[in-house]
């Protein structure tokens, strides 16, 4: 019988204070723990992995023994894992799924992963490029690169991966390539200095072909006498063909900007948020909203809040579905996915008590929530409960309990008599 060892979770955190203090002035000895420190991270990865796999057995056993669909059980592991490690549910559900494959499929791979030789990513490389492959060929690559990944980097491991997968399965390659190609999308992250970082994942010919149109355009540009740097030029004329504008200054989309009063009139400098990206500096605030007056129109929508405070007061509706002015409040409040290290869009409005129960259709019983972790809140075992000031509790299905609050509004450190919602149309110059 396979000899099983509890984790000393009191030893485990004296040994994490430990090394908040650790020092050393040799400089040989120094690499060596770096070295050792190293081999410790990956380790207690893999140990990870092997306990959200179990995780998932017991669960999955729980789900048979009660008649519940077991298919439902990964999600519902996911959510907890991502909770437990401070993921968000898109990076938990790929933890889950690499515990899975590594524990059942790839023991070469898992023997140097435990033994620290390789690191969580390399370990997600290689399960990723043999994801297309069948049980058995992955354990022929398992076989032949798993006591090999010491020595190997991750483009190494990429590329060996991918070779491995040709040879034994062309077939599975080609049919991947084409959901890959199905799986194209854009998407959007906040960059320092009040930029944002646009992506398009897209199939190399068409990414190809559009870098190459780009360069075309800034190169007639430049040459035509266009003193804008080169990426300048390529960057305005990308905003330009998407937003069907004459210009990069000119595209006509929504955008809410939340600021209080007195820094919308220039007597603060209190920080507004701009929806979908976050904190940006008054004075570019006021640039905002400045154009969109000048140029085009802009509208003002007024959300109270109590004095000094960054939160909005209460605003309900008898209705049980959130009317969309309620929604657009509670999305104004909460920003992004209320669930603890999420970060995803909101792209629901839901009651933390269910309606079904009596939940009130109210800013105070509503929150905005990503699509996964609204379905994950259905899922046996999880319940939300919401206190007066705001925080909202997730109870999972083992007890544990996590909480968050809505991010600060916009808001001054004395008393205010509001904030506002700016929405208006148009960019800054």
């Amino acid at each position: 019988m396979e000899a099983r060892t509890r984790l000393d979770t009191a030893a485990l955190t004296a040994m994490v204070d430990g090394l908040a203090s650790l020092t050393c002035g040799d400089p040989v000895e120094l690499i060596d723990q770096l070295t050792q420190l190293e081999r410790l991270k990956n380790a207690a990865a893999a140990a990870q992995a092997r306990l959200t796999a179990e995780l998932r057995q017991v669960r999955e056993a729980e789900a048979r023994a009660t008649g519940r669909n077991v298919k439902r059980v990964p999600g519902s592991v996911a959510g907890e894992i991502g909770l437990a490690r401070h993921e968000s549910p898109h990076r938990a559900v790929t933890l889950a799924g690499l515990a899975t494959v590594l524990t059942s499929e790839m023991p070469h791979t898992m023997a140097a992963f435990s033994a620290g030789e390789v690191s969580e990513w390399r370990v997600t490389v290689l399960v990723r490029e043999t994801a297309c492959l069948s049980r058995d060929d992955r354990a022929l690559v398992d076989a032949e690169l798993g006591p090999k990944l010491a020595a190997m980097s991750t483009h190494e491991v990429g590329t060996e991966a991918r070779k491995a997968a040709y040879r034994l399965d062309p077939h599975s390659v080609i049919a991947r390539i084409g959901q890959a190609e199905a799986d194209r999308t854009v998407t959007i992250r906040p960059a320092p200095d009040c930029m944002a970082r646009v992506s398009a994942l897209l199939p190399a010919a068409q990414g190809v072909a559009v870098y190459a149109a780009l360069t075309r355009e800034a190169d007639a540009a430049r040459a035509a006498g266009d003193d804008r740097p080169r990426n300048q030029v390529m960057a305005d004329t990308l905003v330009a063909r998407v937003t069907g504008q004459q210009s990069a200054d000119e595209i006509e989309v929504e955008v809410q900007l939340v600021i209080t009063d007195e820094a919308l009139l220039g007597t603060s400098n209190a920080p507004a948020r701009l929806a979908g990206y976050g904190p940006i500096p008054a004075g570019v605030a006021r640039r905002l909203a400045a154009a969109a007056g000048t140029k085009l129109h802009a509208w003002i929508r007024r959300l109270y809040s109590p004095p000094g405070e960054g939160r909005l007061v209460a605003m309900e509706s008898t209705r049980r579905h959130f009317p969309d002015g309620l929604a657009a409040f509670i999305a104004a409040r909460d920003d992004v996915c209320r669930t603890s290290w999420c970060d995803a869009p909101i792209r629901h409005t839901d009651h933390i008590t269910p309606a079904a129960v009596g939940g009130e259709t109210s800013t105070a019983n509503g929150q905005g929530l990503c699509e996964q972790c609204n379905y994950l809140k259905e899922h046996p075992g999880w319940r939300h409960t919401a206190a007066p000031d705001g925080t909202i509790t997730v109870r999972t299905p083992t007890g544990h309990e996590h909480r968050s609050r809505p991010p600060d509004l916009p808001h001054e450190p004395r008393v205010m008599p509001f904030p506002i919602d700016v929405r208006f149309f148009g960019s800054a110059a």
